[in-house]
Order: structure tokens, then sequence, then C-alpha cells
């Protein structure tokens, strides 16, 4: 029997379907992605509950002249299907396939290419100015939710869209979560349950109650309705907004699409900014993932009948980060853990359960993180905030004023640095080494595994000095983590494999393959010293300059930009002391990396065993820079 969802390859084709059609449709496409992500691995949970939404929208305006823009973009995969990408949606997050989240170059219906969250409302009354401006007649609609609202940056889009008055619509896809539990008082307001149910029978009585008094004028029934409005909009978050300028609707099921064709019908026609309260469920449609919406908010491959990932679950860097931050807190009970928005992401759900006095979730304001970190350091407390390598970017200023220029010993915790693989150019950790590296007074350091992140982590809260400690997304390397901890001093590198011809200098995730490419190296009779270097931040220099003046030839590899990275570090030093060398780095050169698995990608970087090798062999084979000048 064929489905309506094969009939469909463009928001066109929605046009003609009836309200019946379009519920039906909905369970076509939840089931549809279940199949695809289920395989490819994704973000099922809140995709899964915008499904109705992203109906609605295509049937009611008419993208791509209407701009759409999905927040963060977790949120887009109904989306993605109902605008020409069914076929290529087996693709999704695959190497050369479909972007997992909104990407303008991908399809003209990605009005704004969206990763990281709360951006929405901001280009969203850009975009609206700027139709303005052109003279130009669309309708501009921003869905913001999963916890986006929570951030500092939509407020500060709301503040001034009611400030300008502009034709534009936003859609708040209120589901009480972001990747975890939703916290803070915010979201506690939004989340209130005086939605729903609660607000249906207020009017219902209010209603029931005009009905009930005879023969009373129009005058009386319009003043009663306008009171019934003001009184569900002071009993719900509607007063927020409507005191920021918006034009408030709802709250309304975000899973009845003939409500939500109607009301968004309604308002087409407003020329003022107007928010449209929905109440969704993450996961909605597939029990596990409406049971543990965390859990499946991203996932790897899974089984779709149990909900149980594919293949051995194995240790990973975040749970090894995760039970010695425990046992370091058990032993100094001035530390305490930061994260913005996900404890599950980041590990800190088990610091959470057993110290949760010692717990602090901010919720998605990596900026306020930094800044209340420094706040507990300046009060004798060692804060260890875990943000992801990607998200960490939005609080530079903080880290820079905040933190280094009052020299505060805050922990950051950098998970998913480096390549992390199907997420794509949004979510690579592959700039934090060069955007902390410049900071004055700060630690830089990457462990090789996770025995040593143990170490590095246990190093840390006793540096007295800022200190940004990165580490891979992903398996671990199957080391020993029940030994005791040691003491590393900050800027000592370690040497792994003595050799004379070149010496390579790596760095975290980039060791255990440049042993593996030098071992091969040495099967050739070329000699190559392995450095595990640690630290970006200080240099082992008398180490480096040591090997440079020795071997004549220096290979840096890191999973990190080139552009003022660990390599460029190393420049700096030789340049300094006035050492000539051969250099050659390894890392991410002047562009985005795409989607891809992890291995699929270091591999077209060179940043691999075989990349490292070829490299060494190259640099093997030139005469070193001091030999031609002596000659």
């Amino acid at each position: 029997m064929e489905r309506l969802l094969d009939k469909i390859n463009s928001p066109g084709d929605l046009k003609g379907l009836s309200q019946d059609e379009l519920c039906e449709l909905a369970g076509e496409i939840r089931e549809f992605i279940l199949d695809t992500v289920s395989v490819t691995g994704g973000h099922l949970a809140s995709s899964l509950g915008a499904v109705e939404i992203a109906i609605a929208l295509h049937y009611v305006f008419d993208a791509p002249c209407d701009k759409i823009i999905w927040d963060v973009g977790h949120q887009s995969y109904a989306h993605k299907i109902l605008t020409g990408r069914k076929v290529s949606f087996k693709t999704l997050r695959q190497l050369d396939g479909i972007s997992g989240f909104p990407k303008p170059s991908e399809s003209p219906f990605d009005s704004f290419g969206t990763g990281h969250s709360s951006t929405s409302i901001s280009a969203g009354l850009g975009i609206s100015a700027a139709r303005d401006l052109k003279g130009e007649r669309y309708k501009v609609i921003s869905v913001i939710g999963d916890g986006s609202m929570t951030a500092g940056l939509a407020f500060e889009g709301l503040n001034q869209a009611g400030h300008l008055k502009k034709d534009f619509i936003v859609l708040l896809n209120d589901n009480e979560m972001s990747i975890s539990k939703n916290v803070g008082a915010l979201s506690s307001f939004l989340s209130r349950k005086i939605t729903g149910p609660f607000a249906t029978r207020v009017k219902k009585e209010i209603e029931n109650f005009i009905k009930s008094i005879p023969k009373i004028g129009d005058g009386l029934v319009s003043f009663v309705k306008k009171a019934e409005d003001s009184l569900i909009t002071l009993l719900t978050p509607g007063m927020l907004f409507e005191g920021l300028g918006f034009h408030y609707v709802g709250p309304i099921d975000g899973h009845d699409t003939n409500s939500l064709v109607r009301t968004l019908e309604d308002i087409k026609h407003l020329d003022r900014p107007v928010l449209v309260h929905i109440l969704t469920k993450k996961g909605k449609g597939y029990e596990p993932a409406e049971k543990e919406p965390s859990r499946f908010h991203g996932v790897g491959a899974f089984d779709k009948t149990t909900g149980k990932p594919r293949g051995p679950s194995r240790l990973t860097y975040t749970d090894v980060f995760s039970s010695t931050l425990l046992e370091l807190a058990g032993m100094d009970k001035r530390i305490v853990a930061i994260t913005a928005a996900m404890p599950d992401g980041t590990g800190l759900n088990k610091f959470a359960e057993k110290y949760p006095d010692r717990f602090f979730d901010v919720g998605i304001a990596e900026q306020h993180a930094i800044t209340f970190a420094a706040g507990l350091v300046k009060e004798g407390f060692v804060p260890v905030t875990a943000i992801y390598s990607t998200f960490l970017q939005r609080a530079y200023d903080e880290v820079l004023h905040d933190v280094c220029l009052q020299k505060l010993p805050i922990v950051i915790a950098m998970d998913r640095a480096g390549i992390v693989g199907a997420d794509g150019p949004t979510h690579h950790g592959l700039f934090d080494l060069s955007y902390l590296r410049h900071m004055p007074g700060m630690i830089l350091a990457a462990p090789r595994d996770e025995a040593e992140l143990r170490h590095l982590l246990f190093s840390a809260v006793n540096y007295k000095r800022p200190t940004a400690i990165r580490y891979p997304r992903g398996e671990c390397t199957g080391k020993d983590t029940t030994v005791p901890f040691e003491h590393i001093p900050p800027g000592k590198a370690e040497v792994l494999a003595e050799g004379g011809e070149l010496a390579i200098l790596a760095l975290g995730a980039m060791v255990d393959p440049a042993l593996e490419a030098a071992q091969r190296l040495e099967e050739v009779n070329i000699g190559a010293c392995v450095v595990n270097a640690r630290f970006v931040k200080p240099l082992d220099e008398g180490l480096i300059l040591e090997l440079a003046r020795r071997t004549g030839r220096l290979l840096t590899v890191e999973e990190n930009s080139l552009q003022g990275g660990f390599g460029s570090a190393v420049l700096e030093l030789l340049g300094e002391h006035k050492v000539s060398c051969e250099v050659k780095r390894l890392g991410v050169p002047d562009t985005f990396v795409e989607h891809g698995t992890q291995a699929e990608l270091r591999s077209r970087l060179g940043l691999d065993a075989d990349g490292i090798e070829k490299a060494a062999r190259a640099l093997a084979k030139t005469t070193p820079l001091k030999k031609r000048i002596a000659s």
C-alpha cells in the first residue's frame, strides 16, 4: 500500500492534503525518521517531537519564499524530508551525505545555518529587517525550543524584535528539555502546568459564565473576552513575552496538527512580532525515546525494536573524566562541577547524584558558566567546568576577561575536542588550541590516553592557574585507569621513542598514530623520535629546542586548526631562539571540516598513521636546513 509520504517530494505536495491526511503523514514521517536514524545515528528525540510543527509550517507558509529558521537544527529532520531530501535522507550524517543540521548550501529551504543554540531569533530578526529595507514581502518564522530559550542570546533577539515591531513570527517549541532536563527559573516559568488543559478549562469556564448572563450587550461580551485573554496571559508565560512587545498566542498542543494549522493561519496575516507557545513531547511516538529523551537526544545506530545501541558499549573519555572527577571530589571538598545544560553529555550526571550541593547546571549559558566558576574561585573553591570544545567558543571573552586577567585557577574540561564525526562542522572541536593558546597565564593540555587524562585532571586541580584540558569524543585506548594519580608538571613532555632522522611532536589523540607511524618508519631504516607533547602552553621548550638542533627535522601533529595551534607555537619557539630547522606541520587546514566518521575524516586530513608516515617520509628525504646553510 502506497504511503502518503511517497507522494510528498516538496512542500507544494502538502497543500492538497486534508487535515486527517496531515495527521496520518506525521505518523509516517516518524516511522521514516526512526528507520533511518536507527541505522545512521543522529538527533532522534528532538526531531520526533517537532514533526507536526514542520508539517504545519510547510502547509501554511510558502517556503523558500517565506523563511523558516530552525534553532539548533537538531529539530529539523521532518523539515528536511518535506523539502526534497527524502531520498537522500538515508545518507544523513554520512560522509558526503546530507548534514544533520540546516545547511543553506544543501537546500534553499534551509534559510540559515544552525548547529549551536539560540541563534534563530537574532537571525530571523535580521532577515526581517533586510526584507523591509528592500521593500519585499514575505514571512519570517523562527522555530526555537528544546532548551534554546534558556540562553541569553535568545532574549537579546526578543528584546530588539519587540522594540522594532517587525513582521516576525517566533514559534516556541516547549518540550521542557534541552539535551537534558531544563533547569533554571525561566524554564520553570515557561513550563508551568498552567498550560494546556488548565488554560483550556479556564477559557471554557469563562465562556460558560458569559453565556449564563441573559441579554448582555455586545460591549460587555467584548469586555469580558478581553478580560479572559488578559487572565490567560497573566497565568501563563504570555506575560513575559507580551512585556517584551510580542503578541502571545498559546499555549497550544504541538501534536494536534489541526490546531497548529488553524493557529498559523490565524496569525499569518498579522504584521507585528508574534510568539506562538507550542507544547510538545520530546521523543514523541517512540516509547524508548519518550521514556529516556536525554539518551535519545543524540544516538548512534540502535536496534529499533528495543532501543538498545548496536555493538558493544565501551569505556569513553567522558566516562573516565566522570569517574576521575568523582574520585577527586571525594579527596577534596573544594571541588565543584559545572555544566551548561549537558550533565549527561559531559558525564557529570553521576557527580550530580553523589554531590548535588556541589553540582551546578547553568542551562545553555556557557558565558555564565565560566564567570560563575570565576566567582566560586574567588571564595576558595576549585570549579571544574565541563563544556564541549565547540561550545566553549561562545565564552571566549569570559575566559579571557573574567578568568585569565584575574589569574583565577578554574579548570575547563573540553570534551569532544578534535574531530567529532557525523555532527560535522558546527561541532568539530578544531579551534580551542588556537583561541586559548594566546591567553596570558593559561595552561593548555591534551592527554594521549585515558590514563593520562586522569593524571592531568588530578594535576590541574592543584596548578593554581587557569587550566584547560582537551580530550576527544569516543572510546578509550584500553589503558589501565586504576593506577595511582601522578602529578605532571606544567609543560613537561614525554619521549616515547628514540630516533635520529627526525622528531615527531604529537599531541593528544595523535600520539598513538604517531607511534604506529614511527614503527613503520623503523622498518625502512628511518629513525623517528616520538614525543608526547602533552602541553601546548607552556611548551617543553628545552626538549623541543634540543631535538630541533639534534635532528634538524620536526614534524608536529595536532587535531586542531593549523592557524595558531600547536605547530604554530613550535615555529614561534624556534624563531625566538633563532634555531634553524625543517618543520612540517600536520593538522587541519584553513577550512571547515564536513561530516563523516572520525576515521574517515582523519584519513582525509592525513591525521592517521598512514598520513603521519607519509609526511615523515617526505620530511626525512629533505636535507636539514642547518646542513644546507653550513654548505
